[in-house]
Order: structure tokens, then C-alpha cells, then sequence
């Protein structure tokens, strides 16, 4: 096998339609990877499977909201089903509302914690008989800096991807017996739908820019490529390591050069 290839390796990539992980999506198939796209909206993963279809690329398509127990089974029923294999596995989905910490309900803390870091636990889980059966399975989470350091996001968000980065190191370890690795990816500002609104205030941009040594945001196929490179072979003695994809964000300090 090509260690810089995907060629014969199957992936599912959750949250998957657009933004990071629409570019992970694009990344995983230029390198010859068979994709599982999944989101919660079933005409988006629709339109964007026949779009990738149409393409020649190899892709499947299911709709599921991964914070539900019985919409995971119904991803692990539908790989099992259609593909009966999977080497890769990309938690990709993730949400965020900002207020100020004092403010979120017990209703809107739960909804961020499932959604950002048991969503992940669990699928990782329940598709763990599969992986195994892998001899080059993978788990990537994406992270954020915000599970490092402070970037005004509020405590859930900042805890439930603190406990997806930590659950990486864990995971990492436990499963090295099956010749799976755990990785995770943590960016800092980059440019999605997500993000645009944000970024659409000048002050506010330009405030993130000055506090980036690379003095920009981060680009979608940026960080795909560092989740392309933790899923292939070539980083085959890498495992629950985090990577931030941070043009130095996290190690500026005090930012008297700029």
C-alpha cells in the first residue's frame, strides 16, 4: 500500500456537507478514499452524494444526527449493510452557540456536550467491531483550540472539546492492542459558513489575524490535509496526539512582534 494514499480505505466523516468537513470529504477522495458523507439534513447529503457521484468518485450518503443513540445504529446498521467495512472514522460534527458562561441552561450545556464530545464517544464505540477488523483503521476527531485555551466560547464548548481531545490520548492508548490510532486535529478561526459571520466584522478579524503569527484564518483544505495525513498509513507510528492546525496561535504568549 501507498503510505501516502487512501486508495482501498473506507471513511466515514461526520458533519460532513459542508465547511471542514466538506473539505475533508474532498481531500479523502482526491486521495482515493471511499467516503461515507453524513449530516443531519438529507437534501444536502443527497445533493452533495449525486454531486460526488457524477464526479466518479466513490461515496456513499446517509442522513443521521449522530447526538442520537438510535441515529448512530442507524449509521453503524448502514456501513455494515452497504460497505461491510470501514477503516476510517472522522468526528467531524460539532456546534456552538457563544454567550457568556453564566448563561447557558442545563438544556443548551447538554445539547453542546452530546453534540461536541458524546456524539463522538459513542460512534466511536459502536463502530469499534469494525475498526478492528481493519489493518489501517484511524480515528480522527477535530478539536478546537478552544478545548486549550481561552477564546471567548464559554465553558461548554471549550469542556466538551477539551473531553474529545482527552478521550483522543485515552482511545489512543487503549486501543493501540488493535492496531487502531486516535488522533485529533484542533483549529483555530477558519473560514467556513460557520465562522463568516464572525469574521464578516472587520475589528473583530483583524483582532484574530494580529493574534495568529501566520497573520490570517486558516483556509477549510488546510485542515483537511492534516486529517488526510493522521488517516493514512504514513503516520502509522502517530496515536493519541493532537495537532493544532493554528498558524501558532496557541504558542504566541505575549504578541509584542506584532
Amino acid at each position: 500500500m501507498n503510505k501516502w494514499s487512501l486508495k482501498g480505505l473506507t471513511a466515514l466523516i461526520t458533519g460532513s456537507t459542508k465547511g471542514i468537513g466538506k473539505a475533508i470529504v474532498e481531500e479523502f477522495l482526491n486521495l482515493s478514499a471511499t467516503v461515507v458523507i453524513n449530516a443531519r439534513n438529507e437534501k444536502e447529503v443527497s445533493e452533495l452524494t449525486v454531486q460526488l457521484r457524477d464526479k466518479g468518485f466513490d461515496v456513499y450518503g446517509i442522513a443521521a444526527d449522530v447526538s442520537d443513540e438510535q441515529e448512530r445504529r442507524k449509521i453503524v446498521d448502514f456501513i455494515q449493510q452497504n460497505i461491510g467495512k470501514l477503516d476510517i472514522l472522522v468526528n467531524n460534527a460539532g456546534t456552538n452557540f457563544r454567550k457568556p458562561s453564566d448563561q447557558y441552561t442545563t438544556e443548551e450545556i447538554m445539547q453542546l456536550t452530546n453534540v461536541n464530545y458524546i456524539a463522538a464517544y459513542r460512534l466511536s464505540v459502536l463502530l469499534l467491531p469494525l475498526l478492528k477488523q481493519s489493518s489501517n483503521a484511524a480515528v480522527v476527531n477535530i478539536g478546537s483550540v478552544a478545548g486549550q485555551v481561552f477564546i471567548g466560547s464559554g465553558v461548554p464548548y471549550s469542556a466538551a472539546k477539551a473531553a474529545l481531545m482527552h478521550m483522543t490520548t485515552i482511545l489512543g492508548i487503549e486501543w493501540a492492542k488493535y492496531s487502531i490510532r486516535v488522533n485529533a486535529v484542533a483549529p483555530w478561526y477558519t473560514l467556513t459558513p460557520h465562522t463568516a459571520k464572525a469574521l464578516e466584522n472587520v475589528q473583530y478579524r483583524q483582532q484574530v489575524e494580529f493574534l495568529t503569527p501566520i497573520g490570517r484564518v486558516a483556509q477549510p483544505e488546510e485542515v483537511a490535509a492534516v486529517v488526510a495525513f493522521l488517516a493514512m498509513p504514513a503516520s502509522s507510528f502517530i496515536t493519541g496526539q493532537t495537532i493544532n492546525v493554528d498558524g501558532a496561535f496557541t504558542k504566541l504568549g505575549f504578541p509584542l512582534h506584532r
